[in-house]
């Protein structure tokens, strides 16, 4: 017997207690009896943390190699609300690859029985379902494959170690266009790349934005600069377009920057060696023989090629003419701290948007939005810190992210935030200093690309893009009007009667907690067709008066709906908002139509109109 088997220090574990349940499982819940036999490693992790995903990384390599052996449970423990939700935490095992069954515990029952005070932390157990080693942060696989070595050779020799398959079982996949994409752009040929991250492709999608055109890459996590057909990528995430029409693609789980040629369809390693990041490296140097640690976005400023280093809280920059990476701003120290570039502290960052003058970050584990200025001085519109978050509009001051990934430079010089936990997007105006919110019942947003006068939303976890119609205040200074119409409606001078039709879906009820549910507002091009009726309100039905002496123009319908589930025992249902906009055309007519009906759920008794 080894001095180390003597030495070891050994604690009855507790049960494993989760109040969300069992993923990967087939169903089936298990008990620390029922593993007996097997050694355990538990993975107290959750799946805002990118240090997390490292450790996701590092233990599928201790899984394969002892696939008989040893047993892998992720104990889900979540830090934002949003990942209290059952279905978010099974959207993260499926878009994070997890291969061995998880524990969703929303209350922390089982953190706490374990003493747990960080994410990620990792616990052993041996076969006779004893604690016997337990470790914190990322790096320390080789160290538990060791004492795993020692186990197994103890534990055979007592005949307590039980070898076989574990209780690991592969959710079916699902046949989606997209599987939680991650960002997007518009290519000079007017078709979207898209990096479809849990499939580990790029997808170029016709300007509709679900007609396939080719997808780049292997569809398996791996590293292979070839043709477009051969390529291999490893969770591939942000996208930028350099000025000579190729794409750079930050390959954020391979820890490499890859460059992507529409025009030949190759692929190429820019920067990264595949190897994350550790304390003490090398922090600038030749591209590829310097590590970088979970590039998560990546943005054309000033030249270069910025990187937002999301699992060294950095931000990087690669120069093409030079073939170099080095530090821009950030000490690795996770915060949230603003100054000059070298005492900066960053929180995970994961959106970059470039304007001539501002580096846009969504600063994700802080809630934050930040921005660098062209002399490197890093600067905080809103946020507070590591555990601030929520969702509240008003001065920038006192309003609330959570988690936000993506971040979009608007027309009008403000910012489109992807506010990723909230499932919403909101909007930050420098010149006001104000936030609002610009959509919500978005499923996990994570980026947004700017189509015209749309905003085309990645939504990730609904494996999609949605089209948004921006408000106006956002596109004041846009001199034209380039958005899609409906023919020309024949109305009847005088009075018209708008009719937005809203029935509340199956199971749901309006949403009257705060006030009136509904809203409305109506506004016309050119104005002076509208002489009674413009303006906002809280009634979907309003009498609106046209000038007889304006013969046609525009009607601008904006109107929004909250409901919630139905459901008397359910303490905190779920709400939804619905929101629709439309620019109807409208000519005036002697035997036009009085009543103009705007179908914003369910059906129009009066036209049989469904939405």
């Amino acid at each position: 017997m080894s001095d180390s088997v003597r030495r070891r220090v050994r604690v009855r574990a507790p049960e494993l207690v989760g109040k969300g349940g069992w993923l990967n499982t087939g169903d089936r819940r298990y008990t620390l009896a029922e593993l007996r036999g097997r050694i355990v490693v538990l993975d107290f992790w959750t799946f805002c943390c990118v240090n997390c995903l490292h450790v996701l990384a590092e233990l599928r390599e201790l899984e394969e190699k002892h696939r008989d052996t040893v047993v892998v449970i992720g104990v889900h423990s979540p830090k934002f609300a949003h990942e209290t939700e059952h279905r978010a935490v099974a959207d993260a095992v499926e878009r994070y690859g997890v291969g061995h069954p998880v524990l969703d515990d929303p209350e922390l029952a089982t953190w706490r029985q374990y003493a747990v005070r960080a994410w990620p932390t990792l616990v052993v157990i041996d076969p006779e379902g004893y604690v016997v080693a337990q470790h914190s942060g990322e790096g320390h696989v080789q160290a538990i494959h060791r004492l795993v070595t020692e186990l197994v050779a103890e534990h055979e020799a007592k005949g307590t170690l039980r070898r076989g398959d574990g209780p690991y079982v592969a959710p079916e996949p699902e046949p989606t266009v997209l599987r939680f994409p991650g960002k997007a752009l518009v290519l000079p040929s007017g078709n979207f790349l898209v990096s479809d991250t849990t499939r580990h492709q790029l997808v170029e999608l016709e300007p509709d934005g679900e007609t396939v055109v080719r997808r780049i890459g292997q569809g398996s996590r791996g590293y292979t600069d070839s043709t477009w057909v051969r390529s291999r990528f490893n969770e591939p995430q942000g996208l930028a377009l350099l000025p000579d029409g190729s794409v750079v693609v930050a390959d954020t789980a391979g820890h490499r920057i890859r460059r992507f040629d529409p025009e030949s369809g190759r692929t190429t390693t820019l920067a990264g060696t595949g190897y994350p990041w550790r304390r003490g490296d090398d922090t600038s140097g030749p591209a590829r023989e310097v590590d970088l640690s979970s590039p998560w976005d990546v943005a054309w400023w000033q030249g270069r090629v910025w990187i937002a280093m999301a699992g060294i809280h950095q931000l990087w920059t690669y120069d093409p003419v030079e073939g170099t990476v080095s530090v821009a701003a950030g000490t690795t120290d996770e915060g949230l701290g603003d100054g000059p570039a070298a005492e900066a502290r960053f929180a995970q960052p994961s959106g970059l948007a470039a304007t001539p003058d501002r580096l846009w970050i969504a600063d994700s584990e802080s809630s934050a939005l930040r921005w660098v200025d062209p002399d490197g001085t890093v600067h905080t519109a809103v946020g507070t810190g590591l555990f601030d978050f929520g969702h509240r509009d008003g001065t920038a001051e006192q309003a609330l992210l959570q988690h936000p990934l993506g971040v979009t430079a608007l027309p009008d010089g403000s910012v489109a935030v992807s506010d990723t936990y909230n499932h919403a997007l909101r909007r930050y105006d420098p010149a006001t200093g104000e936030v609002t919110t610009l959509a919500t019942d978005l499923r996990e947003p994570s980026g947004a690309v700017l189509v015209g006068d749309d905003l085309v939303v990645v939504e990730s976890a609904r494996h999609r893009l949605t089209w948004l119609r921006l408000p106006e205040e956002a596109l004041r200074v846009r001199a034209t009007d380039r958005r899609t119409r409906r023919a020309v409606t024949e109305v009847a001078p005088g009075t018209l009667l708008l009719d937005v039709v809203f029935q509340a879906p199956a199971g749901q009820k309006p949403d009257t907690r705060y006030g009136p549910s509904t809203r409305l507002l109506v506004s016309a091009s050119p104005p002076e067709l509208l002489v009674e009726g413009q303006g906002a309100g809280t009634e979907l039905s309003r009498t609106l008066r046209l000038d007889p002496a304006v013969p046609e123009g525009v009607l601008r319908v904006s109107a929004t709906a909250a409901s919630c589930d139905d459901d008397p025992a359910n303490t905190y249902p779920a709400c939804h908002v619905h929101q629709q906009d439309w620019d109807v055309p409208v000519r005036l007519a002697e035997r036009g139509a009085n009543r103009l009906p705007l179908v914003l759920a369910g059906m129009d008794e009066a036209t049989d109109q469904a939405p």
